[in-house]
């Protein structure tokens, strides 16, 4: 196990060290300039003196190389240069909204795990009845219902019930913990319904497709008990795609989801995307992407060993 997770764990730097050269490439030739549009959202004349010295003072019209090389020497060190807009250090923008976005990826992925893994295997277990029928119902609804419009639902229900909002915006977990919850809990079930329906189906697919195995007939016709037939044989194997779609549905949420958080008025990394992009600040752009693969690699990363420890096959495997 200890060989298969080092090798894993080598197979990252090669892949970030791609999407980092790959960023940096292709956002230089999207069209724009963000010191014109910097310089017009303060009103008057620009010259194009002025745009040129602004350049200069960003290091803009250093030869591109030049700035791949200074980009490129600042990633050991996590130094992401600094947003062409603010002129605030890339790292600490990000990190300064990452932490809402991930305690949003947090808490939705607990509550589609919680509210997945009994639909999904009573789904199976039950197949046909109307149990089972009502249960795909629920689940293909959360597919079709987009995550944004069924937080804008829930917040007309609590206001029809309660007679008041929710809390919007947020107050950081350590220090309220308990406002912080009840604020961040109603984006976290409008996303987690459709996360958790996603997860329903997959598990419940994956449970009848292993159940239909031979050596489940044959624990069966060996008389073992249902529950360890269902639990220790079924279960176990019928994890590995379940484990997948959650990796990668988490790994979704890190990339922010820019309508959720606008119904919740979230300050997440999903806005500072939008912001980026309006702006055309290639730095704080290219650090969020590279901040997000990061998210998505580390993600696969731990599927894999997930993988190697419920299936112990895939670790001997060359």
């Amino acid at each position: 196990m200890l060989a298969y997770t080092i090798r894993r764990i080598l197979l990252v730097i090669p892949t970030l060290l791609a999407v980092a050269v790959l960023v940096f490439f292709v956002l230089r030739v999207v069209p724009g300039d963000i010191v014109e549009i910097k310089l017009a959202a303060e009103g008057g004349i620009i010259s194009a003196e002025e745009i040129q010295k602004e350049k200069e003072r960003l290091g803009l019209d250093d030869p591109i190389m030049v700035q791949f090389y200074k980009y490129m020497i600042g990633l050991p060190r996590g130094d992401l240069g600094i947003s062409l807009w603010t002129e605030n250090n890339v790292s600490e923008e990000i990190m300064s909204r990452i932490g809402l976005s991930f305690e949003l990826a947090i808490l939705s992925t607990i509550l589609a795990v919680l509210i997945a893994f009994p639909l999904g295997t009573i789904s199976a277990l039950y197949r046909g009845s109307i149990l089972d029928y009502v249960i795909r119902i629920i689940t293909i609804g959360g597919i079709a219902v987009p995550s944004f419009w069924f937080g804008m639902l829930l917040i007309m229900l609590i206001l029809a019930t309660f007679g008041n909002l929710p809390p919007l915006g947020t107050i950081s977990i350590f220090d309220d913990p308990k406002t912080n919850l009840y604020q961040m809990i109603w984006p976290a079930l409008s996303v987690g319904y459709r996360y958790s329906s996603v997860v329903a189906r997959m598990l419940r697919s994956s449970i009848l497709e292993v159940l239909s195995e031979d050596y489940i007939r044959t624990a069966r016709a060996k008389g073992v008990f249902e529950r360890i037939v269902i639990v220790k044989h079924g279960m176990r194997n019928a994890l590995l795609p379940t484990v997948t779609v959650i990796g990668l549905e988490f790994a979704f949420l890190l990339g922010g989801l820019v309508v959720t958080e606008s119904v919740f008025n979230l300050n997440g990394i999903g806005k500072l995307f939008v912001d980026s992009v309006v702006r055309n600040d290639l730095n704080l752009l290219q650090g969020l992407v590279l901040t997000v693969a990061t998210g998505f690699v580390l993600v696969n990363l731990i599927i894999d060993l997930l993988y190697a420890a419920l299936d112990p096959r895939i670790r001997y495997q060359k």
